[in-house]
């Protein structure tokens, strides 16, 4: 069963950055209680690592479930508290761990499912504006190609979180 709600107010620790957006939550989704719904798309198991003062980047990680029968790509991502955000691969090469910036956005096929996690995809806030506090709720706005735009709440975890997968962790940032 879905109901809809809105996702309004002013969020503490975020100098009284107003949200207004209204999704879908599928109270019934699993691992996570909540998902927001974008068209076709399932967003759920939204995480940021939280920060140590003056660290001028974060991550954040999802997992994104295209319900529908056309592709879609997620081509851009912002935050109130950063100057910029990104989409970027962690992979390894040669017994290296590299990170790029993926220029083109991320590919979100349809009928699959997309993990952003500690060393693979993830979202990257570059030029931060204040710590990412364990325990708080960090908005940030996805936009796909096809779906539109939704503002997601990211649970800030410990700087070491590695989500509800235990996938490796993400230290390099």
């Amino acid at each position: 069963m879905y109901k809809s709600i809105l996702l309004a107010g002013v969020l503490a620790g975020f100098g009284g950055l107003a949200i207004a957006e209204q999704v879908t939550v599928d109270p019934s989704s699993k691992p996570s209680a909540h998902a927001v719904i974008l068209g076709q798309l399932s967003i759920t198991d939204g995480f940021a690592r939280a920060t140590l003062p003056n660290q001028p980047v974060g991550g954040g990680f999802f997992t994104v479930t295209n319900n529908g029968d056309a592709d879609d790509r997620l081509v851009s991502v912002s935050t109130a508290v950063s100057s910029g955000g990104e989409i970027h691969e962690m992979s390894m090469t040669d017994s290296v761990m590299k990170m790029r910036k993926l220029e083109d956005g991320l590919a979100i096929p349809a009928g699959e499912t997309v993990v952003l996690k500690p060393g693979g995809f993830h979202l990257m806030f570059t030029g931060l504006t204040q710590p990412l506090v364990k325990g708080e709720v960090l908005p940030v706005t996805l936009t796909f190609e096809a779906a539109g735009e939704v503002t997601v709440p990211l649970a800030i975890k410990a700087p070491n979180a590695r989500g509800s997968g235990g996938h490796s962790t993400h230290d390099g940032h």
